[in-house]
């Protein structure tokens, strides 16, 4: 079974990630992936210089994975050590990951605004839907959960919507009625909902300018 797949390097973007993807992981009841990757950023080293960098990385995906096992109902928990480029090792991950979560890793004085690179391509180029968790800390649980809202019309993106909205109980926005109702007739469809939305999914196409914008999760599906 393919798993979650979750980029975690320790911060607070991370573990908001780590959450989402937990969440994700006990609904679909698939296995969960932790992955860090590390560089050593000072040129030529000699190995035992660059070991203890390694450590340092080991003990950061240990906790993460501490963290999963110790929150959550998941049994079947794996770690992904690497020593390369985060974005590239996320993208050569998803061809065998059923989702890709990863923090936006903010910058700056609006944190849930500014979007990092490793999120942006790995949105683009991924083989299987990426959700980028949208700001800094843990998300805090509403007792009204807005619903998906929808900002493409691709059938894959409509799949992924109504199937995240059946998982979760939640409604579904921006959507055209059409077959989908029929084919999850427990997700209800709205036009006007009372509270903001809980994810956004788009396609590709889309990605790029919601990926910069949004103020909550993000998926992006591909076509």
């Amino acid at each position: 079974m393919k798993p979650i797949v979750v980029g975690y390097d320790g911060s607070d973007f991370a573990m908001q990630a780590l959450d989402w993807a937990m969440d994700e992981a006990e609904l679909r009841k698939t296995p969960l992936l932790l992955t860090h990757t590390w560089q050593w950023p000072y040129g030529e080293a000699a190995e035992e210089a660059k070991s203890h960098l390694r450590t340092a990385a080991e003990h950061v995906l240990w906790h993460g994975a501490e963290c999963a096992r110790n929150t959550s109902a998941i049994t079947d928990i794996h770690t992904d050590l690497y020593e390369g480029h985060p974005a590239q090792h996320l993208i050569d991950l998803s061809a065998d990951a059923a989702m890709i979560v990863v923090g936006s890793r903010g910058l700056g004085l609006l944190p849930t605004r500014v979007l990092g690179s490793v999120a942006e391509h790995v949105a683009a180029q991924a083989a299987c839907p990426v959700i980028v968790v949208r700001g800094p800390g843990p998300i805090p649980a509403s007792t009204r959960p807005g619903p998906i809202k929808v900002e493409d019309d691709g059938g894959a993106v409509l799949e992924f919507a109504f199937h995240e909205a059946e998982l979760r109980g939640l409604q579904v926005t921006g959507a055209p009625p059409a077959l989908w109702g029929e084919r999850y007739p427990g997700v209800e469809l709205v036009e006007q909902p009372e509270a903001g939305p809980s994810l956004l999914v788009v396609g590709r196409k889309h990605a790029r300018h919601t990926l910069h914008h949004a103020t909550c999760p993000v998926a992006v599906v591909p076509s």
